[in-house]
């Protein structure tokens, strides 16, 4: 049941929130703007977490009114090496969020400052099993740019407001990790800046009611999962769904996932550290999943969930080495070079365990479209790994208005059959986008799990079936739509019509008399 006092909270808390992040942004257009802010999010949080971390050691052993915060740096450092092994990083008293914040408006050179401390944070894993998840994180985070003001002064101004508003954000104590107000308002930041970016960020942002349903699918029957991946990974929304469905440590081995743009593969990092993810649970890497990919060691995974990028360009067969990869092999034949949406489901099927489930985000045209893309359909059907296609609303994303649909699929199916469900009217309207509510995707999981039949809504196919339909796996070739046009009785009507007839002429008899008696 929904705690709506808490919910309640939570939504005046994200608007305050938004409009700290509105306000603070000025010139700069959001979806560039975003890295600040997001940014700032983290350094005040690693420098919550760090304190809060030592203090508790400290009150533990009786120290009661200890306070990293007001520690000298000199003390500090000889903790550094054991807070490194046990945390990954390490923050100097003088540079934490805190104490930074207190000197920022007097600080004529807070450029300079935020740029050594941000640095000396990375700096503070190298050589240690951490190393990989700092690296680079604040690379976007450029104090000294244009985008903040045309004068140092001016820059460093924005840097105190920035400074000032992530400070006021009421995110709670970092110790109460019930709450989760990082990670939640971190999402909830990225949802509001794809949502007012239109297509130049949004459009391959994955809202966070599609990767519920996503993830709900990947795990049903399970209370706990090995690890979890995503091969377009994004800023890693939907990695972390796992972790809000399933439980903290429900998650055994950790979080892996990849991603090509290296300004979203720093978001994705940040967002795993802001949800308490700690640094030996994720691997995230930064190249191009299809041609280079980064986990061959880690594979096979359990929970396979993404959203990939709709039919983009990728080398194909003009790479000779790609059709004797082991992940596209099987299937005799490559996605083709202008279209790569069934390479990303033939990676994910390759790296899915044999007990696992991958719920993946298609663009519709890969159901039906002939060529390579039909191949791959068939080799895919013929062996039993299509477990289910849903069909979705339109509008769920933001920059496009396509109704995509989700691929499911097992490699240890207990039946022979593939599930098509039409869940295109499984919404409500919200501005101009559509939302799946909780109830739309609680009925889509139930139908899922139960494989029913349902008129109008579902069928069970089997393999003949598709065959026959030269394995299109549309699911309007499967599941016939509803026909809400109105029925109309013909002799009723006709019934109808021969009586206003005859009441017309009734009055037309009336209104003759009348101006036959006013003539007279």
């Amino acid at each position: 049941m929904i705690d709506t006092k808490k919910e309640q909270e939570r939504d005046e808390l994200h608007r305050a929130i938004w409009a700290i992040a509105d306000e603070l942004r000025g010139a700069v257009d959001g979806w560039d703007f975003k890295n600040y802010v997001l940014g700032t999010m983290f350094y005040r949080y690693i420098s919550e977490n760090l304190t809060n971390y030592i203090n508790q050691g400290e009150i533990e052993s009786g120290n009661m009114d200890f306070d990293y915060a007001k520690m000298s740096d000199k003390d500090a450092e000889e903790a550094r090496q054991g807070l490194v092994e046990e945390k990954g990083f390490f923050i100097l008293p003088s540079e934490l969020f805190c104490n930074v914040l207190d000197r920022a408006a007097e600080d004529e050179n807070l450029n300079e400052t935020l740029e050594s401390v941000f640095r000396h944070i990375e700096e503070s894993a190298q050589g240690s099993k951490s190393e990989g998840s700092y690296a680079g994180l604040f690379d976007d985070y450029d104090v000294n740019s244009n985008k903040l003001g045309a004068t140092v002064a001016k820059r460093n101004e924005k840097l105190v407001k920035l400074l000032s508003g992530v400070a006021n954000m009421n995110l709670g104590s970092v110790q109460d990790h019930d709450i989760d107000a990082f990670g939640d308002a971190y999402e909830y930041l990225m949802t509001m800046y794809a949502s007012n970016a239109g297509k130049s960020g949004g459009e391959f942002f994955t809202p966070a009611d599609v990767s519920e349903l996503l993830t709900r699918l990947g795990t049903v029957g399970k209370t706990e999962i090995n690890k979890v991946y995503d091969p377009a990974c994004g800023s890693g929304s939907l990695l972390l769904k796992a972790l809000k469905i399933l439980g903290k440590d429900a998650v055994r081995n950790g979080f892996y996932g990849q991603e090509i743009n290296i300004t979203t593969y720093n978001l994705c990092r940040i967002n795993m550290f802001l949800h308490d993810v700690g640094f030996d649970k994720f691997d995230i890497a930064c190249e191009d999943t299809l041609t280079a990919p980064q986990h061959w060691d880690d594979e096979p995974f359990e929970l396979i969930v993404s959203n990939p990028p709709y039919s983009i360009k990728w080398a194909g067969n003009e790479d000779a080495t790609l059709i004797n990869d082991p992940r596209f092999a099987p299937a005799g034949v490559l996605a083709p070079k202008s279209k790569a949406d069934l390479a990303f489901i033939m990676h994910s099927l390759s790296w899915l365990a044999s007990n696992g489930t991958a719920a993946i985000v298609c663009f519709p045209g890969i159901m039906y479209r002939g060529g390579a893309e039909q191949k791959i359909r068939k080799y895919l059907v013929d062996n039993n790994y299509v477990d289910c296609i849903i069909q979705l609303p339109s509008n769920l994303f933001f920059g496009t208005s396509i109704a995509t649909c989700i691929m499911v699929m097992k490699k240890n199916k207990t039946d022979n059959k593939t599930l098509f469900i039409d869940a295109s009217n499984e919404c409500v309207k919200v501005t101009n986008n559509n939302k799946l509510t909780p109830e739309n995707i609680d009925k889509i999981v139930d139908i899922f799990t139960k494989r029913e039949e349902v008129k109008h809504f579902t069928h069970l196919a089997n393999y003949e079936e598709v065959a026959e339909n030269d394995y299109n796996l549309s699911v309007s070739t499967y599941v016939e739509a509803e026909d809400t046009r109105e029925k109309i009785d013909i002799k009723k009507l006709n019934a109808e019509i021969e009586e206003i007839v005859a009441r017309e002429q009734v009055l037309r008899d009336e209104i003759e008399k009348i101006i036959a008696e006013i003539e007279v």
